[in-house]
């Protein structure tokens, strides 16, 4: 009995020293409050980022709907082949007349005049199409994956026989090498919706769906499916591609775009709706990408917001505000062109896009119908929208400030609570007339928070400290919503961690950042660089990547910019300067009890750092974060050599610590 009463006596001590480090704390005295929100990611559908990319869907064009205004050359039977095996014979036709729905009109009709015989060929007959998914459909054998299809019957025969099959082709003359199959009757003569589970026999990088009619008729055929079981969270986004965005520690998540948000220069008709990428897929209503391929919108709102939620994110939504983007066709050659707006007869459409959202969002589902659409998805507790952005890198002309102004004061009079971000136009820098006007709107309106967007080559990162001299006494926030060095090489990475460190001195006056673009996948990327490539295998990190990671781990509430100096500096300066390549950041983070020293030398020689940490309560546990390498180093398809290195050291309160030469250190402890 007294083992046992010990036993209890330090079982409850050591819980309450693990409640005691988990307890928020007081900041320690000369600490600078600053956003703990700094690092968050931007999701745009650039370099087929959602389809064939983060979205686990593996069929391309699975709803017939590409089209030569997307593409030119692209159709209803883009990435599906005819297929005819066993000596039987038919044809195929897309059509239009009585669809499964208006959104999703476009449906192919499958003729079988004769159904070859199994001997023919290898055992395989019909008469139907092949989706070889992007680039090829990547399965794992004894995984799950979910079929799915619109099948409607010609009424020609009672029941028509359809066999679903995974296979992988051999090439001409040869039968496919079957992984998985199934056979399915189909009776309707009305649209109707069949599923089955596909399970592969062994896994296959370069496999295929095939649908084949076994009944003479013919059958009609729309939004074919295959979905990897095995998703996020069970959430229908592809796991690997996820997690590497968790294990960035993102704090918030800005979608749709960028310019996708609001068509590029295609016109009014190509703008991104919400409206139309919520409720059942097969219903939403795909649309032109901006960067000239397709977007299903099977991830649309109700998937971002699912997302942000997943990851603990706080969710950016960018809705368009009547005028277009200056940019067209997936490049930037009229970028000065003209700006088409709409009239401010019809602005009150865009304004009632931003209050239905925010309904959809926070609303009750018993008193609003946009809430109720919300819960009838799946999710009836609100998402807890917060920001708001109106407005992407338009041109600040008087027609834009007429009708941002207009749906920002509507939007703010309905709901004062709601965090709106306004934009300050392409090529956010001192001079730049948008710039300054976007600051004169936010300063006029009492904007909360303004996004400004910047592209440059690595010199800029290394020398350049705008923060340091922005006005303290301006009511309006800066988002740094895109932003990246111009290569993708570790002195680029080296040089926007060098940038972030200065950002997180000026942590009170920059209150979000995110690299920009996100994804890009290989064989069919717009943008260079990016933060993570891809295949259909795998997430290709960038040098870039885990500098990112490295900040977004350490968010925090407190900075303490006196805590390190660098030897040669002048008593008290605190790096990085300006034209300086080497600088350092400590933050706090009093709700995990977490405290972080950040150091970045970018340069050719190495440099010590003095370390006095002696104002905090520094425990026993500490970890070292090493990211180094030689300049001109790049992850890539072929190689990734450069990786973080951890290790665990043993803490002390004062001490020195060499930099070498281009590189990258996190100290972590726990207090």
């Amino acid at each position: 009995m007294k083992l046992l009463r010990t036993f209890s006596v330090l079982f409850l001590l050591a819980a309450a020293l693990c409640t005691s480090a988990q307890r928020p704390m007081k900041a320690p005295a000369g600490g600078k409050a600053i956003s703990d929100e700094l690092i968050g990611i931007f999701f745009e559908d650039i370099s087929s980022s959602a389809d064939g990319g983060l979205y686990a869907e593996l069929i391309q064009n699975g709803s017939f709907e590409y089209n030569p205004t997307e593409r030119n050359g692209w159709g209803p039977a883009t990435a599906w082949t005819f297929e005819r095996p066993g000596h039987s014979l038919g044809r195929v036709e897309s059509h239009m007349k009585q669809p499964l729905n208006d959104n999703n009109p476009t449906f192919m009709r499958i003729f079988v005049e004769r159904v070859g015989h199994y001997y023919d060929f290898d055992g395989w007959t019909g008469v139907g199409i092949q989706n070889n998914g992007f680039d090829g459909i990547s399965v794992k054998g004894g995984a799950k994956y979910d079929f799915s299809a619109f099948f409607r019957n010609s009424g020609e025969a009672t029941q028509m026989q359809v066999r679903v099959a995974l296979v992988v082709p051999q090439g001409w003359g040869k039968s496919p090498k079957l992984l998985a199959d199934t056979t399915m009757q189909i009776s309707s003569e009305f649209w109707i919706k069949k599923t089955a589970v596909l399970t592969p026999s062994e896994d296959a990088t370069n496999a295929a769906l095939q649908i084949l009619v076994l009944t003479k008729g013919y059958m009609d055929i729309d939004f074919v499916s295959l979905m990897p079981q095995d998703t996020y969270k069970g959430h229908g986004l592809r796991k690997d591609l996820a997690q590497a965005l968790a294990d960035l520690e993102p704090k918030f998540m800005r979608f749709p775009g960028g310019c996708v948000v609001h068509g590029g220069g295609d016109g009014f008709w190509n703008t991104y709706r919400w409206k139309t990428t919520i409720g059942p897929k097969e219903q939403r209503r795909a649309l032109k990408n901006t960067w000239g391929y397709h977007q299903s919108m099977g991830l649309g709102y109700y998937e971002y917001f699912q997302f942000c939620e997943d990851l603990g994110m706080q969710p950016v939504p960018i809705l368009p505000c009547g005028v277009s983007c200056q940019g067209t066709n997936g490049g930037w050659s009229m970028r000065t062109q003209a700006q088409d707006v709409v009239p401010m007869s019809e602005m009150d459409e865009w304004v009632d896009e931003a209050l239905d959202l925010i309904e959809w969002a926070n609303g009750d589902p018993a008193t609003s119908k946009w809430a109720k659409m919300r819960a009838d998805a799946g999710h009836p507790k609100p998402f807890n929208l917060k920001y708001l952005g109106l407005g992407n890198e338009e041109k600040i002309t008087p027609e834009f400030e007429e009708r941002f102004t207009y749906i920002y004061n509507k939007v703010h009079a309905r709901y004062p609570d709601i965090v709106i971000v306004g934009t300050a136009g392409p090529g956010s820098h001192a001079g730049n007339p948008d710039l300054e006007n976007g600051w004169r709107i936010a300063d006029k309106l009492g904007m909360p928070i303004i996004d400004e967007h910047y592209y440059e080559p690595n010199t800029y990162f290394l020398n350049k400290r705008q923060y340091d001299n922005y006005p303290r006494t301006r009511k309006t926030k800066v988002y740094l919503g895109e932003y990246a060095s111009k290569d993708k090489k570790l002195i680029d990475a080296l040089a926007e961690g060098l940038y972030l460190l200065h950002v997180e001195r000026n942590g009170d006056i920059v209150c979000m950042t995110s690299y920009a673009p996100l994804f890009a996948r290989k064989k069919a990327t717009n943008w260079n660089p990016d933060l993570i490539y891809f295949d259909n295998e795998r997430p290709f990190l960038t040098c870039s990547y885990y500098v990112q990671q490295m900040f977004g781990h350490s968010a925090g509430q407190y900075y303490y910019g006196d805590c390190v100096t660098f030897e040669g500096d002048a008593k008290g300066l605190q790096q990085p300067q300006e034209n300086v390549h080497y600088g350092q950041s400590v933050v706090l983070n009093t709700k995990t009890r977490r405290l972080f020293v950040k150091l970045c030398n970018a340069g050719a020689e190495a440099k010590r750092a003095n370390i006095n940490l002696s104002r905090f309560g520094i425990k026993k546990v500490a970890t070292k974060t090493l990211l180094t390498g030689q300049p001109d180093d790049e992850n890539n398809y072929e190689a990734q050599p450069i990786a973080p290195q951890r290790t665990s050291f043993k803490p002390q309160k004062r001490f020195t610590l060499d930099l070498q030469p281009y590189s990258f250190v996190m100290l972590e402890y726990e207090l």
